[in-house]
């Protein structure tokens, strides 16, 4: 018997027959679905000091559960004191199995860490059915030791489907568990 995360059985049992509903589709793959999860940070201050992208790639590896890589800069900006090829963050891209288990663990033990925490903005749609969430802290992801951080750095988290439109994408996402905070009308 092989494993299949709890989330992606909440989708086939649960989500798609209610957004079949709701959204009229003629068929089981018209239904939109979870592509990808992006993990992207960006560090400023990687420039002076390279043990900082040390730092970040190991607890993006440990947040993901999957090897990061390192980002490198593709243009030259002598203000910023960057050169070409220089690296200057770190990204992780999770698909299938470690996709749903990270957006379960995102959702029911990670969010719930923010400190005020009232829900995620519902507005960081690009208009092509994907959704963009920004993290202040990575300390609420439990993986990490506080007290092997070195400096509080943030990442973007970008969550990427197949749905046409916002609204579809915003059906799709809070049928899986994301909590949004204020409810609007997308269409």
């Amino acid at each position: 018997m092989s494993y299949t995360p709890r989330l992606r059985d909440k989708y086939f049992d649960k989500v798609v027959p209610e957004l079949m509903e709701q959204f009229s589709y003629g068929s089981i793959m018209q239904v939109p679905r979870l592509v990808k999860i992006c993990l992207n940070q960006g560090l400023g201050g990687a420039t002076q000091d390279k043990k900082l992208v040390d730092n970040a790639i190991d607890e993006m590896t440990i947040i993901a559960g999957q090897k990061a890589v390192p980002t490198k800069a593709r243009k030259s900006i002598s203000n910023f004191k960057l050169r070409e090829e220089m690296v200057i963050g770190a990204r992780v891209t999770l698909r299938h199995h470690k996709m749903y288990e990270f957006l379960d663990r995102f959702v029911s033990v990670s969010l719930p860490r923010v400190r005020d925490f009232r829900g995620i903005n519902d507005k960081s749609f690009d208009g092509r059915g994907n959704y963009s969430v920004g993290i202040t802290e990575q300390i609420i992801f439990p993986e990490i030791n506080i007290d092997k951080v070195s400096k509080i750095t943030g990442m973007d988290i970008t969550f990427v489907t197949t749905a046409n439109t916002d609204a579809e994408a915003l059906a799709l996402l809070k049928a899986l568990g994301l909590p949004f905070k204020n409810q609007r009308n997308l269409s």
